[in-house]
């Protein structure tokens, strides 16, 4: 037996509000779980955030499906004994271990109360079939349901970034890295591709913070919420993931559409546009700290990004230079040849492959990204 983490995500800062406090909040969360085990523990983070936080009750119940309903009575979880979780400033905190015997394909129910004021800065945004969280006004950690009137869906999630379960030593993680990509919906569909081809053993750890860059990060209030670059966050996200064995890394796009120049974007000058091969040099780091940490690597190609509305030729050309190097020299997944077609040098969505912004794949090709990284990995395994 050992740790695995069966669920996670990222911690970074949220889109900038007026507000920055929050007090007499529920927060609700609930996830599937990928396989069996008879205990778990969770690591509230606090990474983002330069003030300490408590949170006063953590508790878990269990579901069935991604609806904030709980089907048991709750079990609250304790952190070094006591019920109040106490994060200090740019840290985090893991609870105590709490026994609970699960079943793959069960959902799990965690809910915070947080009963004073608490800096709500820290969270990340994500989407996919298998996303989900809440929000209520109130203490209703002990609600079956949350008061509909008080309550309401959110995609953020604030302060949870790990739970682990205490399971076979046949069951593993893999790790998804990177920005708004990954933070919708392909993990998600690569998880769900894993159970269609009745895969019991792998759960999938997104990993991803929209916006984010390998190479540079943003220090104004305007773009907090787009994160902190490779080298301020990968180690601290990859690491805190237990019973890994692999990790996807699909990071680079905003390096590269981002930097317009200062007349246009103060905060955008074109000093920050990266050649190729230092998006290549970050691409290494990811990977020396993977080795480090026993983890085989995937790097994913790059997606089209013809007609986004900083789109250029330029940009282009240093794309399509880095997936270049990226098929030829790493251990790839060719999510561009997937759901885009070259088209006389320029790199294009596929019918029915584009959102409509140009630049995030739609739900159909979203779903062709995760069935594509399921075969990678089980043509591995």
């Amino acid at each position: 037996m050992k740790w695995v983490t069966m669920w996670g995500n990222a911690q970074s800062k949220v889109v900038p509000m007026p507000q920055r406090y929050a007090k007499d909040l529920t927060l609700r969360y609930p996830v599937l779980v990928p396989f069996k085990g008879n205990k778990i523990r969770i690591t509230l983070d606090n990474y983002c955030v330069a003030e300490k936080s408590k949170i006063d009750l953590v508790a878990v119940s269990k579901g069935n499906s991604l609806s904030d309903i709980q089907q048991d009575d709750v079990k609250y979880l304790t952190f070094n004994g006591k019920k109040e979780a106490i994060l200090e400033p740019n840290s985090y905190l893991i609870s105590d271990e709490l026994e609970i015997d699960l079943e793959s394909d069960e959902f799990l129910i965690v809910s915070f109360y947080i009963k004073d004021f608490v800096n709500l800065t820290g969270g990340v945004d994500i989407v996919g079939p298998l996303s989900k969280g809440y929000f209520a006004y109130g203490n209703q950690i002990e609600n079956n349901k949350l008061d509909i009137n008080t309550s309401k869906s959110t995609s953020w999630v604030y302060f949870l970034s790990n739970i682990d379960i205490y399971t076979d030593d046949s069951n593993k993680a893999i790790i998804c890295y990177g920005d708004s990509i990954t933070s919708q919906n392909w993990p998600d569909e690569m998880m769900l591709a894993f159970k269609e081809n009745n895969i019991k053993n792998i759960s999938v750890i997104r990993k991803a913070v929209s916006g984010t860059r390998i190479l540079r990060q943003y220090e104004c209030i305007t773009y907090q919420s787009y994160g902190l670059k490779g080298s301020n966050r990968f180690r601290h996200e990859i690491s805190s993931v237990s019973g890994a064995y692999a990790i996807i890394i699909q990071h680079g796009i905003n390096d590269i559409i981002h930097p317009v120049g200062e007349d246009v974007n103060i905060f955008r000058p074109m000093s920050d546009l990266p050649k190729a091969n230092e998006l290549i040099e970050g691409i290494n780091y990811y990977i020396n700290i993977a080795n480090e940490l026993n983890l085989k690597s995937y790097v994913g190609t790059l997606l089209p990004i013809f007609n986004w509305r900083t789109y250029a030729p330029f940009r282009e050309e240093l794309k399509n230079e880095f997936n270049y190097i990226i098929r030829n020299n790493y251990n790839c997944i060719d999510f561009e040849e997937e759901i885009g077609q070259n088209i006389e040098g320029v790199w294009k969505f596929k019918d029915g492959c584009d959102s409509g912004d140009h630049l995030h794949p739609s739900k159909y090709a979203y779903k062709l990204m995760g069935h594509l990284a399921c075969k990678k990995i089980l043509e591995e395994v």
